[in-house]
């Protein structure tokens, strides 16, 4: 077993939301695991620590469930609850910071809030960066939709870059116009079948084509799930960029990204394995974009970290030979994300 991992898209939910809790647990646990599900989800720093322990993670760095603060539409209450969860998370591992991290959660309304709201979560509570659950639901009819792509959001950027901590984009569930229009008819495609990695690719994409990592070329992103299906078309999405004739953006004058896709992903984008506990995929992307763009991960408590680290760790031959030796094994397990995290030691970090 590999001692000291480091596991970063782990779920937390805020106090007093058992119904929100149970509604979610609807959409992606199995009835019988589900009072599973509503115990670790509300747990912070006992259950997860005792696991934590058995399974050889030495640090988790928790975040805000779905659909975080980005399910708010009001932005006063998002500033408002964003504010007071981020107290109380740093509340709830403040006695374990050699075991515990955090990202904050933020109302993504007001670009200017976001960065004041990033730069103290950072300075004064320690936070590790931010995780933000796609994109930013706004208006009365919850179908207005804020993305990060757009020039109004370059504040947030620059204060992301500034105090030099990676920025975490997570899906959400489909609500409103999307679940009616995309969905209501497929409900088994809702999350990790194919509505997450639509959001989040889209998202990531968008950020790409839109020249946020040309304006901000130190810029940290993390998406999960191994990628979210972009990697698996990187050879299509270039082929489009940059060899076929694009009316709708020659006519727009706009300009594309000025590198090429695979520059984003070996120098601002990382990837976790979480969720995708694949050995042969994760060779996969190794071979794609390199092993320190990789970092591991469980996605807890919507996958249990027995699943996670038991491929981790009982697979461990196979992801030998498939990734480049055991050097490039601790890289995922710990050392990409000390170097990504700038951590301070904690437990088991330097166990080899």
């Amino acid at each position: 077993m590999m001692r000291g991992k480091i596991v970063l898209e782990e779920a937390y939910e805020r106090p007093n939301m058992q119904e929100k809790s149970k509604h979610e647990a609807s959409l992606y646990i199995a009835p019988k695991d589900r009072p599973r599900y509503m115990r670790q989800i509300n747990d912070i720093n006992q259950e997860r620590l005792e696991i934590a322990n058995t399974h050889g993670i030495g640090y988790t760095i928790i975040s805000l469930t779905v659909p975080g603060i980005q399910g708010i539409t009001d932005p006063a209450e998002a500033e408002r609850v964003a504010t007071e969860t981020n107290n109380w998370a740093a509340s709830q591992i403040q006695d374990h910071r050699d075991r515990l991290g955090a990202f904050a959660c933020l109302s993504m309304h007001d670009p200017n809030q976001a960065a004041d709201e990033l730069r103290r979560c950072v300075q004064q509570l320690g936070f590790h960066g931010a995780l933000l659950c796609n994109f930013q639901h706004a208006g009365t009819d919850d179908e207005t939709y804020l993305f990060y792509d757009q020039p109004e959001y370059d504040v947030f950027w620059k204060a992301l870059t500034e105090l030099d901590v990676p920025l975490y984009i997570h899906p959400s569930g489909p609500t409103g116009i999307l679940h009616e229009k995309l969905y209501a008819q497929r409900p088994s495609l809702i999350g990790p079948p194919l509505s997450f990695a639509n959001d989040v690719s889209l998202h990531t994409l968008g950020l790409i084509s839109n020249g946020v990592f040309d304006r901000f070329p130190s810029l940290k992103v993390i998406i999960g799930h191994l990628g979210e299906h972009i990697p698996f078309d990187f050879w299509r999405i270039e082929h489009w960029f940059r060899d076929v004739k694009r009316p709708i953006a020659d006519e727009e004058g706009r300009v594309m990204a000025k590198k090429s896709i695979y520059h984003y992903f070996k120098n601002n984008i990382w990837l976790t394995t979480s969720g995708h506990f694949s050995t042969q995929t994760l060779k996969y992307v190794v071979d794609e974009i390199g092993v320190d763009r990789v970092l591991f991960s469980v996605d807890y408590p919507y996958e249990t970290t027995e699943s996670g680290c038991d491929w981790w760790d009982n697979d461990k031959d196979a992801i030998l030979e498939a990734i480049g030796g055991i050097d490039n094994y601790r890289a995922i397990g710990r050392d990409n994300a000390k170097r990504l995290l700038r951590l301070d030691r904690f437990h088991d970090c330097d166990v080899v």
